[in-house]
């Protein structure tokens, strides 16, 4: 490290003068939202990539040899999305030797977050309390297996750190007892969405009836296809499309959208989430981000005018009438 920072001086010097003026901007934002009664969200993903500075600088956290090669690597398991199961790639942190030291990096990195949002949302939370790990080298994701994470000795020292900062629990894939669990232990809140919700199983925990206050439900996320392009007919199936006509009285496509809205406002979910994509009715053109995909995410933009004073009446129908104030 020493090394480095001599020989790489006036490149440090460069990013930390980039990183000053952004925070510099940003908590001028940040202040300025909030001081206008909005809270700011922010993602934090569970993993790190391989060629981050948090892995090269801290090799000893994660499960990497004696080269800093990765001995595992994270990823999911085949399921209904995908038969080969999906290989992230990421490293996986030594949980043991993260305990020893009382979880200080994570401490750090989430005291970061904690000054950067209002609210911290962690992705892939049913890492913490299980991970699954696949051998180094592998061509996909069939070969891995599950273990333990940490569960509440991380949060618990998540929960030191973060102060008034918020935590959403980010608890969406494959049910797992132990995240609703630890879900209940600290309080976060998990996430429902209204797109998961009309599979034909009336206990699908992403129908509104199901819900519990303490949750936040989203129509799709920013992984997810837009309400427009996710609900069209041939796109679902029959009894699907009965089942969503039925359980929020849609009687022509058109409505779809609007009754959505309206489904998700009238839930006992604390808090409701909406992309501006959905609120303007847009195609699968306007979808932020395909997973596994790369080249085409994150690209749209929302044009000054198109949110215009009748949507934002509309959203301020549906708090009136559904008492989120």
């Amino acid at each position: 490290m020493d090394y480095y920072r001599r020989e790489l001086y006036f490149d440090i010097e460069f990013q930390q003068y980039l990183q000053f003026t952004f925070y510099k901007q940003w908590m001028k934002l940040k202040s300025y939202a909030n001081s206008q009664g909005i809270r700011i969200i922010g993602d934090i993903p569970i993993y790190v990539a391989f060629d981050s500075a948090d892995a090269w600088a801290n090799p000893q956290l994660f499960q990497l040899d004696a080269a800093n090669v990765p001995l595992a690597v994270a990823g999911c398991p085949p399921d209904g999305f995908s038969a080969d199961g999906q290989l992230w790639g990421n490293p996986l942190y030594r949980w043991d030797v993260q305990e020893k030291t009382d979880f200080a990096w994570w401490k750090e990195r989430m005291k970061a977050s904690a000054r950067l949002y209002d609210v911290v949302r962690i992705d892939h939370f049913i890492g913490v309390t299980q991970y699954y790990a696949i051998p180094a080298g592998s061509e996909d994701g069939k070969t891995g297996e599950w273990l333990k994470g940490p569960g509440k000795k991380l949060t618990d020292a998540i929960n030191m750190v973060i102060g008034d900062t918020k935590i959403i629990a980010e608890d969406l894939g494959i049910f797992v007892p132990e995240v609703k669990e630890l879900l209940e232990k600290t309080g976060y809140p998990g996430m429902k969405i209204i797109e998961f919700a009309f599979s034909g199983d009336r206990f699908n925990e992403h129908l509104p009836h199901m819900y519990s206050p303490n949750s936040v439900v989203y129509g799709g996320t920013h992984d997810n296809e837009t309400l427009v392009g996710y609900f069209k007919p041939e796109a679902r199936q029959w009894w699907e499309l009965q089942y969503i006509a039925d359980y929020m009285g849609v009687s022509h496509q058109n409505e779809i959208v609007d009754k959505v809205l309206k489904t998700a406002y009238a839930s006992v979910a604390s808090v409701v989430i909406f992309q501006t994509q959905d609120i303007l009715k847009l195609d699968n053109w306007a979808r932020m981000n395909t997973p596994g995909t790369v080249g085409n995410n994150w690209r749209w933009r929302m044009k000054p005018g198109e949110l215009t004073q009748d949507h934002i009446n509309h959203l301020s129908w549906l708090v009136d009438t559904f008492g989120r104030f």
